[in-house]
């Protein structure tokens, strides 16, 4: 307790005093931004919209020199993350108690959950950082914004262009290493062509608590972005994202020789946006596959997803005072699985989904908001189901009070409708919709405009669960109830070339019969301090430093188990100098020792020396 607290007032009272840099080179082309030193994330208070909405960009992801994307979302109030061992390992998060699969996951505003993998959720262990420009965080249920599976909220990764080229080479402890590059070419008929691409190769310990075997992980992607204006008012988009991870894996807690997983995932998404004054329309089209190999020394599992997406909308702004949005969304899923081994079968199947959408955003005045969303969903197995969200906001002097009540549901994925594995299982077609309903305040104090103070109370109850019957071999809708109640808190302050966040989360899931769920802490605090410092000479310098605190939890190995709570820190210094960027991020400071889950163990100490060269 002492350590926490330690932590907790260095990072407070760390004020040193440093001028502002600021590097602004504008171009002479469309739609290329400012480029300035790194600002704090977007506070999580409700905004006009009635959305309670984080946004991480390339600069803060940079400054804060995280390893992966599960590093930055373990740093956001509410999330707890779970990696079934080191980098590029199966991981999930956990969003407000709420299960992996209520988070929803869109590629550029398009879900992408894999729909053939177990309960549908997404692999956040897959997701590397070099080819991402910009995170958006929607925390609550996000289910009449974006569609089946946002129970808990939902993520938005975004690659557009990125207009800095570069080169980039690191290494992990000397034996994880990675390389990408980024290159902008701007036609004279104003096409912007953009190229990302990275590789990553680690090789760690073994996953299991006591294990000695070597596993590894590779990772390839590439990312494709094209831009165009074609008049002063249509816009054109399009991008290709290609991803390939090989990883070994370690098949049990008892057993040390591992498989192998090779996951590869294809998407490609085009879509025309036009802007007028008053009304902005956008069409886009977008196909993504999965196709994942399990290769388990004598036992062989493919499967194998396609999604077929075309959305449509509209939004109209009437008077200062009223806005509207309408639009569609249909989705096609189709899914395969191949087994051989003792059970040696194939199944496949398909899913279908037409979505239609309706938002509307009354200001009464200038502090009163009242905003509304609304979506009705026709799937070809479940049939149809709304959901809807309404929230409300008031200002007054500096505090912001917003209250919303909403609902949500998460249809069952291809594997749980039609899915088989070497194991037994096999899929049950007539499964019902999980349905959820969620009731949150929210109040925001803005003491100044670089210190505010956000306050969350929630409480979602999910009816018809799906989950397994208990033996692995199918999955059932569940007779009890789960609630899932917490208290949220953020502290965001920014200054002279600094910032410094704080975020508390107490949170309880339990079903009717009161049982924990798994994985679940009651108890989640956290810090993250940057700060940046001008040398005359040599440029800036910056210093990151983030801490986090998961308390005690349940988990599972052949009976329930009492995981201890952890402290982790993770600090990262970074150099601009003749043109380059030198960094150091140390993952897991103090080397703390923990499994999460349990019996698999999570890595180390780990220094991370890195080199940018900016063109």
């Amino acid at each position: 307790m002492f350590l926490r607290i330690a932590i907790f007032f260095v990072l407070i009272i760390t004020n040193i005093e440093a001028k502002i840099i600021e590097n602004c080179k504008w171009k002479n082309k469309k739609e290329i931004p400012c480029i300035t030193i790194s600002k704090t994330p977007n506070t999580s208070a409700y905004s006009s919209e009635g959305v309670n909405k984080i946004i991480i960009t390339k600069e803060d992801i940079d400054k804060y020199g995280a390893k992966d994307i599960t590093q930055i979302l373990d740093s956001v109030s509410g999330f707890s993350v779970y990696q079934d061992g080191p980098q590029g390992q199966k991981t999930s998060i956990f969003t407000r108690g709420s299960e992996s699969n209520h988070t929803l996951v869109l590629l550029n505003g398009i879900a992408i959950n894999d729909q053939s993998v177990t309960e549908g959720l997404h692999d956040f262990g897959q997701d590397f950082l070099q080819t991402i420009q910009q995170i958006e965080i929607y925390k609550g249920s996000s289910g009449a914004h974006f569609g089946p599976s946002a129970i808990a909220g939902a993520i938005n990764i975004v690659t557009d262009i990125d207009y800095t080229n570069s080169l980039t080479a690191s290494t992990f402890n000397g034996h994880n290493n990675s390389l990408s590059g980024n290159y902008t070419i701007i036609t004279d008929n104003d096409w912007h062509l953009n190229l990302k691409s990275s590789t990553l190769r680690s090789k760690t310990k073994s996953a299991k608590a006591d294990g000695s075997e070597k596993d590894g992980t590779k990772n390839y992607q590439t990312n494709v972005n094209v831009k165009k204006w074609i008049n002063n008012n249509l816009k054109f988009k399009s991008t290709l994202y290609s991803r390939r991870t090989v990883s070994d894996y370690d098949d049990s807690d008892t057993k040390e020789i591992g498989y192998v997983v090779d996951n590869k995932m294809h998407s490609i998404q085009a879509s025309l946006e036009h802007i007028s004054k008053n009304t902005e329309d956008a069409i886009t089209f977008h196909y993504h596959n999965y196709d994942r190999d399990y290769d388990d020394g004598g036992y062989l599992d493919e499967y194998e997803s396609e999604s077929l997406v075309t959305k449509a909308e509209r939004k109209v702004r009437f008077t200062d005072r009223i806005s509207f949005g309408f639009g569609s969304e249909y989705k096609y899923d189709w899914g395969a699985f191949e087994n051989r081994g003792s059970y040696n079968q194939s199944t496949r199947g398909h899913m279908k989904d037409a979505g239609f959408f309706a938002n509307t955003g009354l200001k009464f005045s200038e502090n009163s908001i009242l905003s509304l969303y609304g979506r009705s969903d026709d799937h070809n197995t479940t049939g149809g189901n709304q959901t809807y969200k309404l929230n409300f906001t008031q200002k007054v002097n500096k505090f912001i009070f917003g209250a919303t009540h909403s609902t949500g549901l998460r249809n069952p994925s291809l594997y749980e409708l039609y899915g088989s594995n070497n194991y037994g299982y096999k899929g049950h077609s007539g499964l019902n919709p999980e349905k959820s309903k969620t009731n949150e305040l929210t109040g925001t104090y803005n003491f100044s405009d670089n210190l505010s103070f956000n306050l969350a109370a929630y409480k979602t109850t999910i009816f018809d669960r799906l989950e397994d019957n208990g033996s692995f071999t199918a999955t059932e809708n569940k007779k009890t109830d789960l609630t899932q109640e917490g208290l949220e808190t953020e502290l965001f302050f920014k200054g002279n070339n600094q910032s410094f966040s704080f975020f508390g989360n107490f949170s309880k899931s339990r079903n009717t019969d009161g049982q924990a769920q798994l994985r679940r802490p009651n108890l989640t605090y956290g810090s993250n301090y940057t700060k940046g410092f001008l040398n005359d000479f040599l440029g800036p310098f910056y210093l990151n430093l983030n801490y986090k605190y998961t308390g005690k939890h349940i988990d599972i190995d052949n009976g329930r188990l009492k995981m201890k709570s952890t402290d982790i820190i993770n600090m990262s210094l970074s150099k601009n100098m003749f043109g380059s960027v030198f960094s150091a991020n140390i993952s897991n400071l103090l080397n703390e020792r923990y499994e999460r889950p349990a019996t698999y163990s999570q890595e180390g100490r780990q220094l991370r020396l890195g080199f940018k060269k900016i063109y």
